[in-house]
């Protein structure tokens, strides 16, 4: 059990003892400050540890940021130790290691010797500056306006991994021409707080799932209140759903990217993480796509049921083979919701690092270049999810979010819209309800909140 003076740190300290899968351990935590200088002191296993830190501090946002980070820091240290484990990341635990280095980059610091001191391993300091570089077109571009999130939550069945609120059609079916009804309605509404748009992304779920003349009604609306898209995304989702007619509607309404996820390639790993499609189909549906021109994006899962790194560089190999604009290599992510969740705590996934670091060398040597990653909790061996692109191929829409660079206006059930204010560096969010009846049932106050949040100034 965790014991600490400062309760705004257990939550950060926590992560940690997570992360060495020392939930339950018996640790004493004392933090204090004073004359320039973070104190933090820790009593394991018998043993006592003093670390000292000295940082200017500037302001309160920046001393609790520190306060954080330090007290990470000497857990991390401690443990690490205590257990000689070096985690990929070492003591940082945010979702957006890019989006940190951009913040050490405007106070003219070395983001990369906080990294060091972090304990991030060389490969990953060196991933996250290759990602900055080929960011840097969209990142460096003029400020403002806002992306379009349009959310389907609908899929044919439920992955073993996936938390979304998403459930089999077989059991939404009767809520989607309701459904539909109330994103036409919010389309319309927010078209007035979108003064420029950068991007539309319809997002799953698995929207191909939805009949086609479902499918038309959105495209419509998006179409009529926004009839100039510099870019379009569909993530179409698994293969099984694809058809020709769905695909050529996409280009028809001017759709420039579509998103095909085959997680892997073998048919044992499929059948066993519950989908109802096989390795083959997902070439067929990626062949049908590139007919009509589309930017293609492939998702892979690394640590997937229990394969091997065989299996997962098969995996690889083929989305290779495949030359895609974009591949997304995902690390295997124990969530709240998920059933995987629900049969064990912790993911050991033999070979996870090895899975993770020959995707980074095959890719590389393919012709792709990490143009976006985040982290998320409880991922095996500590890793990432990164997105890879061909020359010139980066898809502004996921580099805007992760970075939080622009507006994101979110529509549909589950929707988190984000409202930047660049003057004081703030962001508001606003967040639709998760339960698809729910949300219907509250779309007028859905549609008043929102047009609350993007009216301030």
């Amino acid at each position: 059990m965790l014991l600490t003076n400062s309760e705004n740190l257990r939550p950060e300290i926590m992560d940690i003892l997570r992360a060495f899968g020392c939930d339950d351990a018996d640790m004493t935590h004392y933090f204090s400050y004073g004359g320039g200088k973070f104190y933090n002191c820790i009593e394991y296993l018998g043993n006592f540890y003093d670390f000292e830190n000295e940082f200017k501090v500037e302001d309160d946002l920046t001393f609790k940021r520190f306060a954080k980070r330090f007290a990470k820091l000497s857990v991390y240290k401690v443990l690490s130790e205590n257990s000689s484990v070096k985690l990929p990341w070492g003591a940082l635990t945010g979702i957006r290691p890019t989006k940190l280095a951009y913040s050490e980059i405007k106070a003219e610091r070395s983001y990369e010797e906080l990294f060091e001191t972090f304990g991030v391993n060389a490969e990953n300091i060196s991933l996250v500056s290759e990602v900055l570089k080929t960011q840097q077109k969209i990142y460096n571009s003029p400020r403002g306006g806002a992306d379009l999130f349009i959310s389907l939550p609908f899929c044919p069945t439920k992955c073993e991994y996936c938390s979304f609120i998403t459930a089999p059609i077989s059991s939404t079916r009767g809520f989607v021409e309701e459904y539909i009804n109330c994103l036409v309605r919010e389309i319309n509404a927010v078209k007035p707080l979108i003064q420029r748009l950068n991007s539309v992304y319809i997002g799953g779920g698995t929207p191909f799932v939805l009949e086609t003349s479902g499918l038309e009604k959105i495209f419509e609306a998006v179409k009529n209140a926004f009839p100039d898209i510099p870019e379009y995304t569909v993530e179409a989702g698994r293969p099984d759903v694809f058809s020709e007619e769905k695909l050529a509607l996409c280009k028809a309404y001017g759709v420039t990217r579509v998103c095909v996820n085959p997680q892997s390639f073998s048919d044992a790993t499929l059948e066993k993480i519950g989908r109802k499609h096989t390795a083959s189909q997902t070439l067929k549906a990626y062949e049908a796509a590139k007919k009509f021109g589309f930017d293609i994006n492939l998702d892979l899962i690394a640590g997937l049921a229990d394969e091997s790194v065989k299996d997962f560089e098969k995996s690889v190999d083929t989305a290779i083979s495949l030359n895609p604009e974009n591949i997304t290599v995902h690390t295997l992510s124990l969530k709240s919701g998920a059933k995987l969740k629900e049969n064990i705590k912790r993911l050991n996934i033999d070979g996870i690092n090895e899975m993770v670091a020959l995707s980074r060398t095959k890719l590389t040597q393919g012709g792709y270049k990490p143009y976006y990653l985040y982290r998320q909790k409880y991922q095996a061996g500590g890793c990432e999810n990164v997105g890879w692109c061909k020359e010139g191929k980066e898809c502004a829409y996921n580099i805007n979010v992760m970075e939080e660079i622009s507006d994101n206006v979110a529509v549909g059930a589950n929707a988190i819209s984000k409202k930047l204010f660049s003057e004081d560096e703030r962001i508001e969010r606003y967040a639709t309800p998760k339960d698809i009846p729910t949300y219907i049932a509250k779309i007028d106050k859905i549609i008043k909140d929102r047009e609350k949040l993007f009216s301030k100034e």
